[in-house]
């Protein structure tokens, strides 16, 4: 079982988002001193839900400050910056950390970022798979020419190229963000595998990965593969020596930076958006993931793990929005549960 952080640099009430920056920076570091296995950073712009605008960025600083643990994006938005441009850095990170970078990308939302960058609705609502076509092809061809309506240019040599890495790998992993049926088949039928997010539970997880498993089939993806892939649950992770506690300082915290942080995502074309209750939202967390006793946490991890078949977690761990209470609890996600699931 591998076991991560899913780091969100979420600017809580009251705080200046240089103050949740370096939460989360720190945050990463004992993340590796504690012996977690990966730091997963998320990407959001222009909202205090969180306030690292680019996770490839962020993933160069912390690969250059830690020295064993991988580092991920969850995720790049694809969308919003160009699939070469996020493949040749993707390629310089994979080479110059000697292969402990993963490559999370999602479609986004129809968010103002589209206007911002210049992606337009199109790009979100129909060109993702593009997107990711073109990414893939980046990462595992020694040369690239494209001739579509958005994307078109000349044949170019990839440089640098990601399996001149000294770790001997294909490249880097490619993980993809699913929320919908049609982004499960896009991630199974090229065999790559899924980030599933922290708002549903074990069962709907495992119908997840079985739809995933028989679209791959269906795509002639081979068997070795579909048994291999290591999905991605993120979730929640609080840790106290009682269950109340840890859920007590969730729900003190966690509401408020949700609610400012869900009503600051403005649409591009004005729709409408109807943001989840804070209050109710952080309590399903609470129940779905693990917040509680280590004891308690570990087995959570265990069941979700047998009931869905997967074993690498990403899981928020600065629901406290406090830089020592979110260090406490990292060291005791590593020295504690991960220590009891191994």
């Amino acid at each position: 079982m591998r076991v991560g952080s899913f780091v969100l640099a979420a600017q809580f009430p009251g705080q200046g988002q240089g103050e949740a920056l370096h939460r989360a920076v720190r945050s990463a570091e004992v993340a590796e001193e504690a012996g977690l296995d990966t730091v997963w950073l998320a990407e959001h712009h222009f909202v205090p839900y969180g306030t690292c605008p680019s996770a490839i960025t962020l993933a160069a600083q912390l690969l250059g400050r830690t020295r064993r643990i991988r580092v991920g994006t969850a995720v790049s938005v694809l969308p919003s910056t160009h699939p070469v441009a996020l493949g040749e850095q993707a390629a310089l990170l994979h080479i110059t950390s000697d292969g402990r970078f993963s490559l999370g990308v999602g479609r986004g939302g129809p968010w103002v970022d589209l206007e911002v960058f210049g992606a337009g609705l199109g790009a979100y609502e129909t060109g993702f798979p593009e997107s990711l076509d073109l990414l893939l092809r980046w990462l595992r061809e020694p040369s690239v020419a494209a001739s579509s309506p958005r994307f078109a240019f000349r044949e170019v040599p990839v440089v640098p190229r990601p399996c001149e890495a000294l770790t001997p790998t294909e490249g880097p992993e490619v993980v993809v963000a699913c929320t919908s049926p049609a982004s499960v088949r896009l991630a199974a039928e090229r065999g790559l595998p899924m980030l599933l997010g922290m708002h549903i539970g074990d069962e709907e997880k495992a119908d997840v990965v079985a739809l995933w498993r028989r679209c791959a089939r269906e795509a002639g993806v081979g068997g070795e593969v579909i048994a291999s892939v290591g999905h991605v649950s993120a979730g929640v992770c609080q840790i106290a020596d009682r269950r109340q506690d840890a859920v007590e300082t969730l729900t003190k915290a966690m509401p408020g930076w949700l609610r400012q942080g869900l009503d600051a995502h403005v649409t591009v074309d004005g729709r409408v958006r109807t943001m989840r209750d804070p209050v109710a939202y952080t309590e399903l967390l609470c129940e779905l993931h693990p917040v509680g006793t280590p004891e308690g946490c570990a087995d959570r991890l265990a069941a979700t793990a047998e009931r869905t078949g997967i074993e690498r977690f990403a899981l928020l761990v600065e629901g406290s929005g406090d830089l020592a209470a979110t260090e406490e609890n990292v060291w005791r996600l590593g020295t504690e549960v991960l220590t009891r699931l191994r």
